[in-house]
């Protein structure tokens, strides 16, 4: 098991292994079956993507607006006083008109050969309110000692951005450091294998779905025939 440790400037930036938060975020608890309303959470690699990472939480009381008015970037959000004088404050600053920047101040630790690239929080995919922050991807090294700051796309003109207390802004993934694959098509044996398992797969489908089809409230139907195969691939590489 690889290990990421972590320091922090504000111990109420509490970083954690990203969780699905239901109901919340990603939907509410309603069981795959018929006359229910589809939820983020039922599909499966969604849920596996978003519980991948790491979430990183706001730790202020103030609530903060951004907000574009007129192609201009705007800050709403009574921070008070510094809580050092060496701090930039309030942590929020404006990076151009398009981009706008919060000084999160953590360090994220990965193992030699590992890198952490931050991402939006999978809640910016559930979202239908147009106010969730989007982080900028970015790649950073472990010898980098602190992730200084946090970048973020600005919201278009006429939106808001909100961060509020204890909600989660953005995460970050471990990954290796250097993208070491090469992209090639398929040799043809390669290729008349997937397309075995392919045509296998669709073939058995009744039955690998068999008593897991549901229609939800918007006509659309679902089966468990992903669900069952990737029970299936986890319990034989468990051995």
């Amino acid at each position: 098991m690889k290990r990421v440790s972590y320091r922090m400037n504000d111990p109420r930036l509490k970083p954690r292994r990203t969780q699905l938060e239901i109901p919340g975020w990603a939907g509410e608890r309603q069981p795959r079956a018929n006359g229910s309303h589809e939820q983020v959470w039922h599909c499966v690699p969604f849920s596996e993507g978003a519980q991948y990472g790491i979430e990183l939480f706001y730790p202020y009381d103030t609530e903060l607006r951004v907000s574009t008015a007129n192609g201009t970037l705007a800050f709403a959000g009574d921070f008070g006083e510094p809580p050092s004088p060496t701090l930039q404050w309030p942590p929020f600053r404006s990076f151009g008109n398009a981009f706008y920047t919060y000084q999160i101040l953590l360090d994220l630790k990965a193992e030699a050969g590992y890198a952490i690239r931050t991402e939006p929080h999978p809640r910016f995919y559930s979202d239908r309110t147009g106010t969730v922050p989007i982080a900028v991807p970015a790649l950073i090294r472990n010898w980098w000692p602190m992730l200084f700051f946090c970048v973020f796309k600005a919201p278009g003109e006429g939106q808001t951005h909100i961060f509020r207390k204890g909600e989660p802004f953005a995460q970050v993934i471990v990954i290796p450091e250097e993208a070491d694959f090469e992209l090639a098509p398929m040799t043809e044996d390669e290729a008349a294998q997937r397309e075995l398992q392919a045509r296998r797969i669709h073939a058995s489908r009744p039955t690998l779905s068999a008593g897991t089809e549901w229609t939800s409230t918007t006509d659309t139907v679902f089966d468990g025939t992903y669900r069952h195969l990737h029970r299936a691939a986890r319990d034989k590489a468990r051995g």
